[in-house]
């Protein structure tokens, strides 16, 4: 047995390992690849929920919010609000913004119309139904 390790045997290591992983990546990536249509129920989107996210993105709601763990951590997670809050509560949120309660953190209001709040509600609906692995680990995001 040969006791020095070479730069031929680091080498080799090296690559091994490299090649191992990158295998083990491409593996996980055609496994995720193909299990998103599964998940991401893309075939219940709405021209309402479509106009929706539009609302959403617009109003660069991800400057504050998080979505699935993406996004900004000023303000709450937005990918189960519909299921911790429900509709009512998400409309009237939005339309009482700011709230001018001292030393909390304010949304600014952006004078949606009832139709906006509709479809911004119903993205949301629609985000929380994704099938996202139990991510958030607990319904408070």
């Amino acid at each position: 047995m040969q006791q020095v390790f070479t730069k031929a045997m680091a080498r080799n290591i090296f690559l091994g390992g490299s090649v191992f992983f990158l295998a083990i990546y491409v593996a996980l990536s055609i496994d995720t690849w193909h299990r998103i249509p599964e998940r991401d129920h893309a075939d219940k989107l709405t021209p309402a929920v479509l106009q929706g996210k539009y609302i959403f993105d617009t109003n660069n709601c991800i400057g504050c919010h998080t979505v699935n763990g993406e996004g900004a951590y000023f303000a709450p997670e937005l990918g189960n609000v519909y299921k911790r809050r429900g509709p009512a509560f998400i409309k009237a949120w939005i339309q009482a913004q700011p709230t001018g309660i001292p030393g909390r953190r304010q949304m600014p209001n952006f004078h949606l119309t009832q139709k906006q709040l509709d479809d911004l509600v119903l993205y949301l609906q629609w985000l929380s139904n994704i099938d996202t692995n139990n991510w958030p680990p607990n319904i408070q995001g």
